[in-house]
């Protein structure tokens, strides 16, 4: 399996200090973030990608080719690329171009974002935000693969013998996530491409996302891609460490009670208990992350976040510090000990290279 984390790239405030980072603070936090991850051991760093504050991160391949620059194994991701308001054009060109500066560690997680205002800012409408993802993903997939491509639809104009460049490294596109909280048509087209499905899994009970990835199962498996449990699932998590479970409490407590995304909602204490949230010691962390496969089965990408609700950077640090050295190889060990033979692993840049040489010289 690959761990890994992500981030939003909020700038909230400390609600223990009243003070907010600067945006520049909070990009060089991120950048921070994912040259740590690299020196723990982590497999993934992804980011979101915004175009509204609170948030900063609103060119993802700008910001993960930096950090492809100062790493060497780190495959870079995004937690979000926008599907529904980016070009699908300019997203094959992108995310091409970043494969090539770093070698081929790149992948992307496909969505529709959570901000309803970047639709008319992009000249769209959310009300066609399905449709939206659909065709835009129906135009990349092709864009990767045709050399030349001819096409019209109903969201841009028409291309009349188009080559998207640099074309992707080796003949290999980058491996897409379609990611989703709530929309099965998401979790359809995950399938019928054979395409990874990717559940946030950070505010919704269990019993949802056991529906979710089970829809996304059942259809990888109509679409003849494999067996159902041989589908590629990945999920979000949420986590607060500290040695001792009780101050790991105390600490996390004022930052989710003033974070926008939990501030005057559940306490603390009831939604860790119905959502994948887990505040407490590295073996609650191991119990609860080893937990997830008894609703959605063997998976193959685990993704912490860590550093949202304005936490400081030299909290952050300390969290990957604790997952590397406690949390991370026992999680390694237990599921590489319960994934049957048969389940394959997250697909890599090698990988699918590996398959193509495969189907080509067969």
């Amino acid at each position: 399996m690959q761990f890994g984390v992500f981030t939003v790239g909020d700038v909230t405030p400390d609600p223990t200090t009243g003070r907010a980072p600067s945006e520049h603070e909070r990009i060089t936090a991120m950048v921070a973030i994912a040259l740590k991850a690299e020196e723990i051991g982590l497999d993934v760093f992804a980011t979101g990608e915004h175009h509204n504050p609170p948030f900063v991160p609103s060119s993802p391949t700008t910001l993960l080719g930096h950090i492809g620059a100062r790493t060497e194994k780190l495959i870079l991701s995004t937690a979000t690329t926008l599907i529904t308001t980016n070009d699908p054009v300019k997203i094959a060109e992108d995310y091409a171009m970043l494969q090539h500066l770093t070698s081929g560690r790149v992948d992307l997680m496909l969505g529709r974002g959570n901000t309803a205002p970047v639709y008319p800012w992009f000249g769209q409408d959310i009300r066609q935000g399905i449709p939206l993802a659909i065709e835009n993903y129906a135009l990349l997939h092709r864009l990767w693969r045709e050399d030349v491509v001819d096409w019209e639809g109903r969201f841009r104009t028409p291309l009349q013998g188009f080559t998207s460049t640099p074309r992707p490294l080796d003949g290999v596109p980058p491996f897409v996530w379609h990611g989703s909280i709530r929309s099965p048509e998401i979790a359809e087209q995950a399938a019928y491409y054979g395409d990874g499905f990717f559940h946030n899994h950070i505010f919704w009970p269990a019993e949802h996302t056991k529906r979710m990835v089970s829809l996304y199962r059942q259809r990888f498996e109509h679409y003849g891609h494999g067996s159902a449990d041989q589908a590629i699932v990945g999920l979000g998590g949420q986590i607060f460490m500290r040695a001792n479970s009780q101050d790991a409490i105390a600490e996390f407590r004022p930052y989710f009670d003033n974070a926008p995304v939990y501030g005057g909602g559940p306490s603390l204490e009831d939604f860790s208990a119905d959502t994948p949230l887990t505040v407490g010691s590295p073996q609650q962390v191991i119990d609860r992350t080893l937990g997830f496969r008894d609703y959605v089965g063997d998976y193959q990408r685990q993704l912490f976040l860590v550093d949202h609700a304005g936490l400081p950077l030299k909290t952050v640090l300390e969290q990957l510090d604790l997952l590397g050295e406690h949390v991370l190889p026992v999680l390694r060990k237990e599921i590489e000990a319960r994934t049957p033979a048969h389940v394959p692993s997250a697909p890599t840049h090698d990988s699918l290279r590996a398959a193509r040489e495969e189907v080509t010289a067969g």
